[in-house]
């Protein structure tokens, strides 16, 4: 027979709490409790520290829901002895249930806000990329336009589209071609001007010109003769529409 300094020295209390201990012991505590009233008083206050410890220790979830769980819990306590290791057991399973779930959804959200900053963050370095990329550019191509070897060509327009005018920046030497089409009007949508190069008689093909852009890159052609541009279909067109020359300069 087991008296109460060894329940209480052995820390069976604990373990009967806790549903650790056999069914023999199990039964002899439970025997135990119900005659002795100063054991009785121990288990209860040790039963008072487990859930108190369980509420403090647990990660804790928004404060509505650990309160209504609590009152749950005050109301509907069973004081039958046989029953207070599965309530504190049961209690403690919810807590920590709660308590991942809580944890889980705060960590969902802290990486969906992660992820979010890491994408502004991309999206800003490709924005800074870009207008590097731009700068240096536009920096070689100003450079080129007031190279001494460069030779500026205004392309005055005709009467099909009066007082406006292009002006193309030739370099032989480094083989380049820029052209300010910022002087023509805005065509259609489904229209565009194109700038050909002619060479013993042949149209080639150079590239079309946007008017919204201060500085447009064309492909060089080696021995032409003059510089021409016709309004094409959007896109541009494989042979030029003479009949739409606009403008021309020879070289």
């Amino acid at each position: 027979m087991m008296d109460r300094k060894k329940i209480l020295d052995e820390g069976l209390l604990e373990k009967y709490l806790l549903d650790e201990l056999s069914t023999s012991d199990r039964d002899y505590i439970e025997h135990a409790l119900k005659t002795d009233k100063e054991l009785l008083k121990k288990f209860s206050e040790l039963e008072e520290d487990f859930e108190k410890m369980a509420f403090e220790n647990a990660i804790p979830p928004p404060l509505q829901v650990k309160t209504k769980l609590k009152e749950q819990l005050d109301t509907k306590k069973v004081r039958n002895i046989s029953n207070s290791p599965l309530l504190v057991a049961a209690s403690l399973g919810v807590l920590f249930l709660l308590s991942s779930i809580w944890m889980y959804t705060k960590w969902q959200n802290t990486r969906a806000e992660f992820e979010s900053l890491q994408n502004q963050t991309t999206a800003l370095q490709e924005r800074l990329n870009t207008l590097e990329e731009n700068y240096v550019l536009t920096n070689t191509r100003l450079k080129t336009i007031n190279s001494p070897k460069t030779i500026p060509l205004v392309l005055y327009s005709n009467e099909a589209v009066p007082n406006s005018r292009a002006v193309a920046y030739i370099n032989h030497e480094s083989k380049m071609v820029h052209v300010n089409a910022q002087g023509l009007p805005v065509l259609p949508k489904d229209k565009t001007y194109q700038m050909w190069s002619d060479v013993d008689g042949e149209m080639i093909d150079m590239g079309v010109l946007k008017t919204d852009k201060e500085l447009i890159s064309l492909k060089y052609i080696d021995k032409a003769e003059s510089l021409n541009i016709t309004i094409e279909p959007a896109g541009g067109n494989d042979h030029p529409t003479v009949a739409n020359l606009i403008a021309y300069v020879t070289l």
